[in-house]
């Protein structure tokens, strides 16, 4: 039977993508682990491999396409010993054009269920975690999924589809998982490409490497929406020409709705401190001067104040992501330094691989190179908290009762009142003034 490649969901937010690139052409053999394509996140640029062996038998969706909604077919793939030219010719009359796809059928009339059901290439490991993001977002996921499953061809004469909430999984981990009572879904895959295998289940058993349940949308989230004006009455307000329209990307699409999001159903309340950073300052100045230099006068590494800080939000072309420091706490400065410096350069390529941006606790977002003194981030879920730092400057404070000068700067912290409470806060944010105004407790 054909198999259906489907356009996968390679991160928690996405919902559409773009097929950037074919590395495989119609009737090109294919094996397991095969690169087949390039799919362009609302985060980066991801390689998409795959599971099944055969012969890539017709590509439904053309390379360059935009807004693919994931799920959504965009080839099919004959397997050994299957007619090549059947399987393509029962996918042209049957697949329609990825951006015509019908509205969504109500629920009284569901797509007939797939006889057999198979994913039939290998998405990044955030896949598992999308079936959370549609639940916190049913307004838009529900008629989404919907019009995906309406353009499936061929379910009821047994072509092979994926399942939306597919756990790749070993068949040794799901025996184990079933014996323990575990939920697949809630383990964290160790194996090749995320995939859960016997050892993450043993671990899970002890309560290692197991996520937190998904939790249910607040009553009435779903409905809180923000109308805008349509794009002609925008235009209508300028002249003719005076203007250059310019389409967001993915990733600014996303951008847009999840910090409206978070602004409407987040509770953020805000608390603000000044740090007098002379003796980290001088601190810096110390280790920069001490690093050793190679053969070409180039020091090892170069501290900056973001590197005390951790967890900084990377400005790149369209919007911001955020690597995550994992492990700070057992990390020297210099090897944090490092690896900020690379996780920044190859976000900026939009190389980063899932892992590497998401699982955050909180981040920090800095604006003191731009010479901002205060500023208040907005927190992005499912993060508790957000750190915005402004600029070190020199200011008159009052010390001993004398005006003297010192480095201060500006810190301020948006917490989730779901979360945090206003007393926790305070504490944490104190506990970084005192980290940050005595930086050798760092190393305590």
């Amino acid at each position: 039977m054909p198999v259906n490649i489907l356009m996968p969901a390679l991160s928690p937010t996405m919902e559409k993508g773009n097929l950037a690139k074919w590395l495989k052409k119609e009737g090109d053999k294919v094996k397991p682990g095969d690169v087949i394509a390039e799919i362009e996140t609302d985060k980066a640029t991801m390689e998409y491999e795959a599971i099944d062996e055969g012969t890539l038998a017709k590509i439904v969706v053309p390379e360059g396409t935009q807004d693919v909604p994931v799920r959504a077919v965009i080839a099919v793939l004959a397997e050994e010993g299957e007619d090549v030219k059947a399987a393509a010719a029962g996918a042209a009359t049957s697949a329609p054009a990825p951006k015509a796809a019908p509205p969504a059928k109500p629920a009284s009339a569901p797509a007939p269920p797939p006889m057999e059901e198979r994913v039939s290439a290998r998405p990044s490991p955030s896949m598992r975690s999308a079936p959370a993001v549609s639940e916190a977002a049913p307004a838009r996921a529900a008629p989404q999924a919907s019009a995906a499953s309406v353009s499936q061809p061929g379910e009821g004469e047994g072509t092979r589809v994926a399942r939306a909430n597919r756990v790749f999984s070993s068949p040794l981990a799901r025996r184990l998982a079933k014996e323990a009572g575990i939920d697949l879904a809630r383990v964290q895959g160790s194996g090749p490409h995320g995939r859960v295998i016997a050892r993450d289940v043993e671990a899970a058993k002890s309560g290692r490497g197991l996520a937190a349940p998904a939790a249910a949308s607040p009553v009435g989230a779903a409905a809180l929406t923000v109308q805008t004006p349509a794009d002609e009455k925008i235009r209508a307000l300028f002249e003719p020409g005076s203007y250059d329209a310019v389409a967001h990307d993915n990733i600014r699409k996303v951008i847009a709705r999840r910090l409206v999001e978070a602004k409407l159903t987040i509770p953020h309340f805000y608390l603000t401190l000044e740090c007098n950073i002379g003796k980290l300052v001088a601190a810096r100045e110390e280790i920069n001067a001490a690093a050793p230099k190679d053969k070409d006068g180039k020091p090892a590494y170069k501290i900056s104040v973001n590197d005390f800080v951790i967890g900084v939000a990377v400005s790149i072309p369209g919007g911001l992501i955020t690597p995550v420091v994992r492990q700070a706490e057992q990390k020297s400065l210099s090897v944090i330094s490092n690896e900020m410096k690379d996780f920044a350069a190859r976000a900026r390529a939009r190389k980063l691989a899932p892992h590497e941006y998401q699982g955050g606790t909180s981040a920090v977002s800095n604006l003191g190179m731009y010479g901002i003194k205060e500023f208040y981030a907005i927190i992005n879920p499912p993060h508790a908290t957000i750190l915005s730092v402004g600029a070190g400057e020199e200011r008159a404070i009052v010390r001993n009762g004398k005006i003297e000068a010192a480095h201060m700067m500006t810190v301020g912290l948006a917490t989730d009142h779901r979360a945090v409470d206003g007393a926790l806060g305070a504490m944490l944010l104190g506990a970084f003034k005192t980290l940050i105004e005595n930086p050798v407790m760092m190393v305590v």
